[in-house]
């Protein structure tokens, strides 16, 4: 007789004092391989930033990890926090993965940072900093630009 209640596995991929991050996530694979084989719907993985304790913060990596060691069950985010990424990324990473594992992935969203002030401000200090060395190689060709000018070399 089969299960008519569909069951899923929401996973942190934890990391067991004296153990790595690998260990977990090798953990995490067994984990989803075991559900596989009694029969669960799906297994997705939540994105923790920051935090010691887990190892699942690079959310399509391990769905990707996951999906590439079982061949049935349905794996995704619950949830990537779009104010962490650019949502093309997200949108491109998780499309590849649906090409990967066609009918297999599944694709959780959330709106809220989820995280602590430091990492949350992570993707805008990148982009700040991106900018301002933009700005200074800008800067940089200008002052060349008008010091040859001023020579009369331009």
């Amino acid at each position: 007789m089969t299960n008519s209640v569909p069951y899923s596995i929401l996973d942190i991929s934890p990391i067991p004092q004296g153990f790595t991050a690998a260990d977990a996530l090798r953990n995490s694979l067994d984990i989803a391989q075991h559900a596989e084989a009694l029969g669960y719907t799906r297994y997705w993985v939540a994105e923790h930033h920051n935090m010691t304790g887990n190892a699942s913060s690079a959310t399509a990596v391990l769905v990707g990890y996951i999906a590439g060691g079982t061949k049935t069950i349905r794996v995704g985010s619950g949830g990537v926090m779009l104010p962490n990424h650019a949502p093309l990324i997200i949108a491109e990473q998780f499309g590849t993965l649906a090409s990967l594992y066609p009918g297999r992935i599944e694709l959780g969203l959330g709106r809220a940072p989820g995280t602590d002030q430091m990492t949350a401000r992570a993707p805008y200090v990148a982009i700040y900093w991106e900018a301002m060395l933009a700005f200074r190689r800008m800067y940089e060709s200008c002052n060349i630009t008008l010091a040859l000018f001023r020579r009369g070399s331009l």
